[in-house]
């Protein structure tokens, strides 16, 4: 088939890559001309494993084309998926959805005829009725506009995209579902479960299901606290749930806050949803306001760990995105603890595989290395923030020379019972302290 992705984002580049690595020629469009240079000369714009190799051989086999020509790649697709974003809009629990309006507007004026348009970006109830409305103002062409909502992790996107547990698909013309089951047919091949139902059921199925998960994370990282505080070890309590299939083991790891582009954005847009119809959806809500509470919780201990005045401290961050594999700093809790820390005068050296970041350029205490060495050398504490696999073998004794070391682990990374032989003093998240 021939595909046209809007949007070569984190959801719009994958999929259209790999739409395109299982034999349909796929269409990537953006507006940032210096975006779609890159992308021609086969690098990615985004850290995502195996993506760049992913891109060339694709490019090469001329079934993967880059262009800010919205008007060819609309007129040479049959389908024509929407990736662009739908921030919360600031300060508020609503979701932009300008940029998707947008685009439906620019596909209707570029369109030579009838097309199918599918919302791959994550869109509140109703988004299809008022994408439907738009069509009908604009011109008398029919569209059919379906919602397949996308379920990809960062750092595990292409095997996300290869190896989904469903394929899920909502539209009011039943007729679709064929023409969307042909297209997924290498992966339901595979064991996908290809899923139908109607277009507002695909739409809350998204937000209902990340919702769901960082409720399971925000649920075992209260527990956690309340281990902190009676000597329980958290991963017992996680690995003794999780053998209950009705439970499962995944998503019940403690640690900080969630973040990334997700599962903050979803939860405020789920409950906004309830708004909007008139939903109390309270334990949506209590999620929210824990996970906002935990990254308080954990800027505030590091106080603690010190001795509560980190003015002139020196305190060494190993990785500083929400999660490893990902170049992405959207909603990390290191975007609160790294600012909270060098307003009270902390000095703060960062390393993290996926590179310098932007955000931090602003504060002049704070510096980015570029090894695990000269990050951590002398430092008062070290905050394993980001599980990056090329911190889990790290020889802290050459780092310490003979020092004791303290470190605040966000991740419980470290075996618990090797911290204890190395004599370091120990902090990690549901587990007792070492000192």
């Amino acid at each position: 088939m021939k595909l046209c992705m809007i949007g070569t984002g984190y959801v719009g580049l994958v999929s259209g890559t790999c739409f395109a690595d299982i034999g349909n020629q796929v269409y990537c469009v953006d507006k940032d001309k210096n975006k779609i240079d890159k992308l021609n000369s086969g690098n990615s714009p985004i850290y995502e494993p195996g993506l760049n190799e992913l891109i060339k051989k694709n490019q090469l086999a001329e079934r993967l084309i880059f262009t800010t020509n919205l008007k060819k790649a609309v007129n040479s697709s049959d389908i024509i998926f929407i990736c662009v974003g739908t921030p919360n809009i600031k300060g508020t629990l609503k979701v932009d959805l300008s940029f998707v309006y947008k685009s439906i507007r620019e596909i209707i004026s570029a369109s030579n005829n009838t097309k199918i348009i599918v919302t791959k970006s994550t869109v509140p109830i109703g988004t299809g009725d008022e994408i439907e409305k738009i069509i009908k103002k604009k011109t008398k062409k029919k569209f059919s506009i379906i919602s397949n909502p996308e379920f990809l992790r960062e750092g595990e996107a292409i095997r996300d995209f290869r190896y989904p547990d469903r394929i899920v698909i909502g539209s009011n013309d039943k007729k679709i579902f064929k023409i969307m089951k042909s297209l997924y047919i290498p992966l339901i091949n595979k064991g996908a479960k290809f899923f139908s139902t109607t277009r507002r059921g695909a739409e809350l199925i998204k937000y209902a299901s990340n919702a769901f998960l960082a409720t399971k994370i925000t649920f075992i990282n209260e527990i956690a606290n309340l281990c902190e505080k009676t000597g329980i070890n958290v991963e017992d309590i996680s690995l003794g749930m999780g053998l209950d299939k009705r439970i499962g083991s995944r998503f019940l790891r403690a640690g900080p806050a969630y973040g990334g582009s997700c599962f903050p954005k979803d939860t405020k847009g789920l409950v906004s949803a309830g708004e909007k119809y008139n939903t109390n959806l309270s334990v949506v809500k209590s999620v929210i306001k824990s996970n906002h509470d935990r990254i308080n919780l954990h800027t505030k201990r590091i106080d603690k760990i010190i001795g509560r005045n980190v003015k002139n401290k020196k305190i060494a961050f190993l990785g500083v995105t929400f999660k490893p594999n990902t170049d992405d700093m959207r909603d990390s809790t290191s975007m609160s603890m790294i600012p909270y820390l060098c307003k009270k005068g902390a000095k703060i050296n960062y390393y993290d595989p996926s590179g310098e970041k932007k955000e931090f350029k602003k504060y002049k205490n704070c510096f980015f290395k570029k090894n695990i060495k000269d990050n951590c050398k002398d430092a008062d504490l070290i905050v394993l923030h980001t599980e990056w696999d090329k911190f889990k073998s790290i020889d802290f004794s050459k780092i310490s020379k003979n020092r004791r070391l303290k470190i605040f682990d966000l991740r419980n990374l470290y075996n618990f019972d090797e911290m204890m032989r190395k004599k370091i003093d120990y902090y990690s998240i549901g587990r007792p302290t070492i000192k």
